[in-house]
């Protein structure tokens, strides 16, 4: 089968086309022909090198969620799920290919009138964005900002903060025609990447959702209200200065909060009954998907070059 690995960590030109045995799933796996690969920014990280110190290599087949239909069944794994549309989290790997393997309790079954490519760039990513929120136990009346919301976490996080009836829903974007966007999806502030908005700009923040991170993390901190809850759900800016927690200290009597956030900390079925509900609103309409553009697989570095030079509104997906 055709299949994108990282043979040289750095640029996107690092990615190369292979063809590789069609994987069998182990006990308690299901594979899956995919009809859509979710390109995220954690795939970017790992491409770049940058989470070698956790063990990722050269060699290293990207790809963490992907739709398709289940063709083969391990050992123990119930026999309807033969021939279903599913969504499924490969783990941080195997989703760059035209098949692909999943534990069954990572696999989801797609509603009636939900696409592939609508379910992997809503999947992942929705999850995050519900228990980020719930996380920051942002409440109705309460400001939040979403500081990097083109990518589909952020878009996610737009779409439910006004849903849960925040005051106001502030985004960082990188333009005026980017944000207008985000306020049709919700968005009421939209200052530029730095946090200028001008006229637009809140005095401060009750909640930050931050997928960025970087060095302009600790300049954020400063933007949050008394009592305001900052969670980091991504480094796609790369780490923070080694020294960012001086800023919580400087604001000691604000009673300031700091907390990163991962998905892998919520239980499965938690998981999956979040993403359950948020598939059944997105068939309906209720919960919008962005969709930047579809490629070919074999384009997988074209499509990790609209991220890096940061084009992505929304998610790029891959098909076979």
């Amino acid at each position: 089968m055709k299949a994108v690995l990282i043979r040289e960590f750095g640029d996107p030109d690092g990615l190369e086309v292979v063809d590789v045995p069609v994987p069998p799933p182990a006990p308690g796996q299901v594979r899956i022909t995919t009809e859509a690969i979710g390109v995220g920014g954690v795939d970017a990280v790992i491409r770049r090198g940058t989470l070698a110190a956790y063990g990722f290599r050269e060699g290293h087949l990207l790809g963490s969620e992907v739709a398709g239909t289940v063709s083969a069944l391990g050992e123990g794994v119930d026999a309807s799920w033969k021939g279903r549309r599913v969504w499924a989290f490969t783990g941080l790997s195997g989703g760059y290919a035209e098949h692909a393997v999943a534990s069954v309790a990572d696999v989801l079954a797609l509603p009636d009138g939900l696409t592939g490519v609508d379910a992997v760039a809503l999947g992942g990513s929705g999850v995050v964005a519900h228990f980020a929120l719930d996380r920051a136990r942002l409440a109705p009346g309460e400001t939040v900002l979403v500081r990097g919301a083109a990518g589909s976490i952020g878009i996610t996080a737009v779409q439910l903060a006004a849903r849960g009836g925040a005051g106001a829903v502030a985004v960082t974007t990188s333009s005026a025609e980017r944000g207008a966007r985000l306020r049709d999806l919700g968005a009421t502030h939209v200052l530029d990447r730095s946090g200028d908005g001008g006229s637009d700009a809140l005095p401060g923040f009750d909640v930050v959702i931050d997928v960025v991170a970087g060095p302009g993390l600790p300049g954020f901190l400063d933007r949050l209200n008394p009592g305001g809850r900052y969670v980091a759900v991504g480094v796609v800016g790369g780490q923070p200065p080694a020294d960012f927690g001086m800023r919580l200290m400087d604001g000691f009597r604000r009673s300031l909060s700091f907390a990163t956030f991962s998905s892998d900390t919520v239980p499965g079925p938690d998981r999956q009954a979040v993403r359950a509900a948020q598939f059944a609103e997105a068939a309906k309409g209720g919960l919008r998907t962005v969709v930047h553009r579809t490629l070919p697989l074999d384009q997988a570095a074209l499509a990790h070059r609209d991220m890096d030079e940061g084009r992505v509104f929304g998610r790029v997906v891959l098909t076979p």
